[in-house]
């Protein structure tokens, strides 16, 4: 299965971090953000990488060049950052049939396999891991509502009335489906073509879209703060699993 990594943002929250370098190269216990999201990626199965590019992108290119670990790597260029539905068409030229979506600046350690295998059963046009945040943070995200079968049935992008506490997490599996959704989805309140929408537009058109609720965790590496906590999450199972050996 391939994979889109999303890496083209400023990370503008980041600074001081990102003032010599692109959001997805600011690094978490000595290895770029871009670079855990390609590990998990590899353990999960994916075959190539279509990587989204924009703010500082000679730096990713010259980084990585054509591969990782042997998998071969594509780049997509996004000229303007007008949002993650506007990222996304810029890989359909690349993107042969199904394939993972995987937000660039994100550490997650959880269940991402079960995502995969539940896009191989042919069930669904869309799956992706969600989990549950405290209420008042709901509406900082994408948040949705689902059945009693756990498919979605709305979705919505930072709802000043949150309908739930389950959010998306950025980690998504599509068919190509979502790439005619994306193209129809007009710019949001912040002048952005906005991911939730564009899957709201599938559930619209009937299709059938599934929530997987994490088991593990994940930290979006927002702010310099978060960058922190990621790494105190990291030493800290590092150290049990050094206990554990011992």
């Amino acid at each position: 299965m391939q994979a889109v990594v999303l890496a083209a943002g400023k990370g503008t929250r980041l600074r001081p971090l990102t003032e010599d370098k692109p959001k997805v190269l600011v690094e978490v216990n000595d290895k770029p953000l871009i670079e855990d999201v390609f590990d998990n990626l590899l353990e999960i199965g994916v075959d190539e990488f279509v990587v989204v590019v924009g703010y500082m992108k000679e730096k990713i290119i010259k980084r990585y060049g054509d591969e990782y670990q042997g998998v071969p790597i594509t780049y997509a260029h996004q000229r303007e950052q007008l949002g993650l539905a506007h990222a996304i068409l810029q890989a359909e030229p690349h993107i042969e049939d199904d394939f993972v979506l995987m937000l660039g600046d994100n550490i997650f350690r959880g269940n991402l396999g079960d995502v995969i295998n539940r896009q191989r059963e042919d069930r669904a046009d869309a799956a992706f891991l969600v989990e549950e945040v405290p209420w008042e943070e709901a509406s900082r995200y994408g948040v949705l509502d689902t059945n009693e079968y756990g498919e979605v049935v709305e979705v919505m992008e930072k709802p000043d009335d949150p309908p739930s506490n389950l959010v998306m997490t950025g980690f998504y599996t599509f068919t190509p489906a979502i790439f005619h959704a994306c193209h129809l989805v007009q710019p949001s309140d912040r002048g952005e073509y906005e991911l939730p929408d564009a899957i709201d537009l599938l559930i619209q058109s009937g299709r059938t879209i599934d929530a997987l609720r994490m088991d593990g965790w994940r930290i979006d590496v927002g702010y310099p703060e978060d960058r922190e906590r990621a790494e105190e999450r990291i030493a800290e199972e590092s150290g049990v699993v050094a206990e554990t050996t011992d």
